[in-house]
């Protein structure tokens, strides 16, 4: 039962698997152009969005905070996004720009959002989550271990951002009937990811982002069928591949909007997952022994199974 509520309690960590924005910021001299694209269902989750997802983005540079002289915000039906554009006065040309952005505040706590900038030429970035609010452009070619280390990271947050993800690697966990099979279920699980970011970019398909979520909280559900009905069922590592391929398939939306590299981005999120796996496997160990005649998996696999199938629900209807 602990294990349940374990799992259970995650699904109040965030509302979404996919839950990305992005903006563009434009510096000449003094003077900055601001916009910022946010998916339209986002919206539902933010009170006066035309004042308050502005009011969660902060430049400042030049000696002192960027005044916003001018916004306006409206609904893009035909991308199903809503545009915010907005200027910007700083007290001074800057030579290089504080970023606060809260975003993930006034949406889910696992919205991440890129911004792009450039200033005279040159170019920059940030990505901004519930845990790093807080970045400085500074306008110069980043070196090949900062775009390394960077990439990598974004994609070990990425691959443990929300609650689908980390139940779909518990209920990876529940499945496995022995560390052979696990080691075999995990590799798997990371092969399907990396297939589905690998060859994305080489299909015309582009998977709308509420299909991605519907699609990942099934797996959940499947594969707490296949621990509760199937429990001697073979090839269940063939099972892990496939379910992969639709995990995978929220890195490659990702890779797709941010423009990083597959290969680091990859290497972070399939270190950090197999990281979770291995705590996941000992906790579930620790808590198994003491309780085998409260059948904590079959227990857990149901909870797994009604998170699944209600989650799947509520994202094919949102």
């Amino acid at each position: 039962m602990r294990a349940a509520a374990f799992l259970l309690a995650a699904v109040c960590a965030s509302a979404h698997v996919v839950s990305m924005s992005s903006g563009d910021l434009a510096v000449d001299g003094a003077h900055a152009h601001f916009e910022l694209r946010m998916p339209a269902y986002e919206l539902v989750h933010v009170q006066s969005p035309e004042r308050t997802l502005l009011d969660h983005i902060r430049f400042s540079g030049g000696g002192g905070d960027a005044r916003r002289v001018a916004q306006a915000c409206a609904a893009d039906r035909a991308r199903d996004t809503y545009l915010c554009t907005a200027e910007y006065e700083f007290p001074a040309p800057p030579t290089a720009i504080e970023v606060e952005c809260t975003l993930a505040r006034a949406t889910v706590p696992n919205h991440v959002h890129l911004l792009r900038a450039t200033m005279g030429g040159k170019h920059d970035q940030g990505i901004f989550d519930l845990s790093f609010t807080r970045t400085t452009l500074r306008f110069r070619p980043p070196t090949a271990a900062e775009v390394a280390a960077g990439e990598a990271f974004a994609g070990a947050a990425r691959a443990l951002g929300g609650a689908v993800q980390l139940l779909f690697l518990a209920a990876l966990v529940l499945a496995a009937r022995g560390k052979r099979e696990l080691a075999a279920l995990a590799a798997m699980f990371v092969l399907g990811e990396a297939a589905a970011v690998l060859l994305g970019p080489r299909t015309a398909w582009q998977p709308a982002p509420r299909f991605v979520e519907a699609a990942a909280a099934l797996t959940v559900a499947y594969l707490a069928v296949e621990i509760l009905l199937l429990p001697k069922a073979g090839a269940r590592w063939i099972v892990a591949g496939a379910l992969g391929l639709f995990h995978g398939l929220y890195l490659y939306l990702f890779v797709r909007t941010s423009g990083y590299r597959p290969g680091w981005v990859l290497a972070g999120a399939a270190g950090a997952g197999l990281a979770a796996i291995a705590i996941l496997a000992l906790v579930f160990s620790r808590l198994g022994r003491p309780m085998r005649a409260l059948r904590p998996v079959q227990v857990s696999a149901s909870a797994l199974f009604v998170f699944g199938v209600v989650w799947f629900f509520l994202r094919l209807r949102s």
